[in-house]
């Protein structure tokens, strides 16, 4: 049942929204990621974010866990992203605590986009890490 829980939607605003989010930063953060590694931090970030929600939330709680999935994706390919390029990952961060801030309201499941994002950060950057190292391997 939690793993389904990823794939649930509330209305078809709360679906529509996320293929949306999934249409303009899951297109670019697709292009980081091998097709395991991008399924990893979708089906990870989405557990983690239902995972927190059973821990945190009551039991009388409607929670869907798609938007942890979407958030996880979100955080990965940002910290990636910078992290690649040799950016700062503090820009990184701040820029996920402000789109985490932008996206709570009345109904909204802060924990789930909260825990999606977390471990999509830090799957994200550990990808990152890895991908640097057999970056210098091959072309060196």
């Amino acid at each position: 049942q939690l793993l389904t829980s990823i794939f649930v939607h509330v209305d078809i605003m709360h679906i529509t929204l996320n293929m949306l989010f999934l249409f303009i930063f899951g297109l670019r953060t697709e292009e980081f990621f091998k097709t395991e590694e991008y399924f990893t931090v979708y089906m990870l970030s989405g557990l983690t974010g239902s995972l927190l929600t059973l821990f945190f939330m009551s039991a009388n709680t409607l929670s869907a866990g798609a938007s942890g999935a979407v958030f996880g994706m979100y955080g990965a390919g940002l910290i990636y992203m910078r992290k690649r390029f040799g950016q700062s990952i503090v820009g990184a961060l701040l820029y996920s605590l402000l789109f985490l801030m932008l996206t709570t309201g009345s109904g909204v499941n802060v924990i789930a986009h909260f825990g999606g994002l977390a471990t999509g950060l830090a799957i994200g950057y550990l990808l990152a890490q890895s991908h640097r190292e057999s970056y210098w391997i091959e072309n060196y």
